[in-house]
């Protein structure tokens, strides 16, 4: 149960807005069915310990977040929040945006962990296909007032969740770009 004006739909975020990626764990639940066709049965095993690591639950951070009064003096500080699983940045960013805006998402702003490397370059995967299917070692993003942006990152950080500002919100029509 929410308070209607405390529910974060995306409604509230604005063009300037920064995209905040909070670190994955690992895999998550998503691209299983890829990973068990760029390695061998052996491989698989030898990884096992790398793919199968537990997938990191944001609701504590977040809440955390969101109950600070340092961050939450105004209701819409965090203005979107999504997970970044199946259709990972393409498909979950473009859900919370309004209509007329859009996300770009600077790639090298984060450290994508060699597991994804490894597999993008063993299943010869293009660049946007690997973003679509993978979350690319961020697990969360947080869409949020400019302002706040500096002081969420250490607030996570503190929390012992890494994070970085990743992209930026702009005027478009409810896309997403990866560049």
């Amino acid at each position: 149960v929410a308070e209607r004006k405390k529910i974060i739909d995306g409604s509230a975020i604005r063009a300037g807005d920064l995209v905040i990626g909070l670190e994955a764990s690992g895999l998550h639940s998503n691209g299983y069915s890829l990973v068990r066709k760029v390695f061998s049965e052996n491989e698989l095993k030898k990884l096992s310990g790398e793919l199968l690591k537990p997938t990191r639950i944001y609701v504590k951070p977040v809440l955390e977040l969101l109950r600070n009064t340092q961050y939450a003096r105004r209701n819409t500080v965090i203005r979107g929040i999504a997970n970044i699983t199946g259709g990972a940045f393409y498909d979950k960013i473009a859900r919370i945006l309004p209509a007329h805006l859009s996300a770009r998402i600077q790639k090298g702003s984060w450290v994508v962990p060699k597991i994804f490397q490894v597999i993008q370059a063993r299943g010869g995967i293009s660049d946007k296909e690997i973003y679509h299917t993978l979350n690319m070692g961020i697990g969360m993003v947080l869409v949020v007032d400019p302002a706040a942006a500096k002081a969420i990152v250490l607030g996570l950080s503190r929390m012992r969740v890494r994070s970085w500002v990743i992209g930026k919100v702009a005027k478009g029509d409810k896309t997403v770009a990866i560049v």
